[in-house]
């Protein structure tokens, strides 16, 4: 059973709000995977819930007239994943939050409940700052857009404010067209499993296939939110693709990354996973796009996308101690 207050049920984004602002201590119900654990394991015991599983026009994904992709924020992992608009345009979208937990997780898990929950470890949160996502709120003022890496405050915070629910993720046509990405994970298991660190690269090249015209760099669990490597982007938007420039992008990221020491992984070992995950990314998305990175022979392409600590042992860390 849980232990639940109230139970207010809202079937409109309008009746949501005035449910919110009516109850402003009131915990959201989108999909349900996280906060119905927290209730039944006694961290939200008593609390009032306001149910919007029941608003059908928060599911989907459209595509609008000036090329921009809306994902509304009650849309499940699954049906992301399947969806042809992503498909076509944001395949590493689709593959990104298609490793989040297992089947029945993936199906009821929402990507707005995703997002809101503020945790850096959201596997699709690092992909979603790759494409410059911008998160649609709906309050009793209307609709505010805010980008997405304005969105996260600190670690389990969002600026969500009095009134207001997230109604949808909106992608620019400028910021997929023309692009590729690559979403690597790391975890200590190969499914069911909270991202140890994630990484998502995505890439524009010159027409000839030889040089970036943009690269972004997003991370999850490399600090207190997810976040983007912006000195390394500044400084490697327009490299030539040589083996030095992959290199040297890995090495450049640690200046932008903020790892710490948990119980779950140490902080060298985040530093060795920021490093060797932008380099496999970059190396993946720079292959979908069609380019070739000279000097790099394809015995060096990352065969895998979901990462093993044995696959380092340079770091010097032992996966026994690293598990413990």
């Amino acid at each position: 059973m849980y232990d639940i207050e109230h139970l207010y049920e809202a079937k409109t984004v309008e009746e949501a709000v005035s449910l919110r602002l009516a109850h402003p201590d009131a915990v959201i119900l989108a999909g349900g995977s996280d906060v119905l654990i927290k209730i039944r394991s006694g961290k939200l015991a008593g609390c009032d819930v306001i149910s919007i599983y029941g608003i059908d026009a928060l599911r989907g994904i459209h595509m609008e007239e000036d090329g921009t992709i809306v994902i509304g924020s009650l849309t499940s992992f699954s049906h992301i994943t399947q969806d042809p608009i992503i498909e076509k345009n944001l395949r590493v979208l689709g593959e990104a939050v298609d490793k989040v937990g297992g089947p029945q997780i993936r199906a009821i898990g929402t990507i707005g409940g995703n997002t809101c929950n503020g945790v850096t470890s959201a596997d699709s949160a690092s992909t979603l700052l790759s494409y410059d996502a911008v998160v649609e709120l709906t309050g009793p003022e209307g609709k505010r857009l805010l980008p997405l890496a304005d969105f996260y405050l600190g670690p389990g915070k969002t600026d969500v404010r009095e009134g207001e629910i997230q109604t949808s993720l909106r992608i620019p046509k400028e910021s997929y067209e023309g692009h590729e990405g690559y979403y690597i994970k790391f975890g200590m298991r190969s499914a069911m499993e909270i991202a140890t660190i994630g990484c998502s690269v995505n890439v524009a090249l010159n027409d000839e296939k030889t040089a970036l015209t943009d690269l972004r760099i997003a991370y999850g669990v490399a600090g207190p939110v997810p976040m983007r490597a912006k000195k390394t982007e500044e400084a490697f938007r327009t490299a030539e693709l040589t083996c030095d420039t992959v290199k040297a992008i890995g090495e450049s990221v640690l200046s932008d990354v903020h790892p710490r020491d948990s119980w779950r992984a140490p902080k060298n070992l985040r530093e060795h996973l920021c490093r060797q995950m932008a380099e496999d990314a970059l190396v993946m998305a720079v292959k979908r796009s069609g380019g070739v990175i000279s000097g790099m022979p394809e015995s060096d392409v990352p065969a895998k996308d979901f990462l093993d600590i044995t696959m380092f042992p340079e770091a010097g860390l032992d996966p026994k101690e690293v598990a413990r």
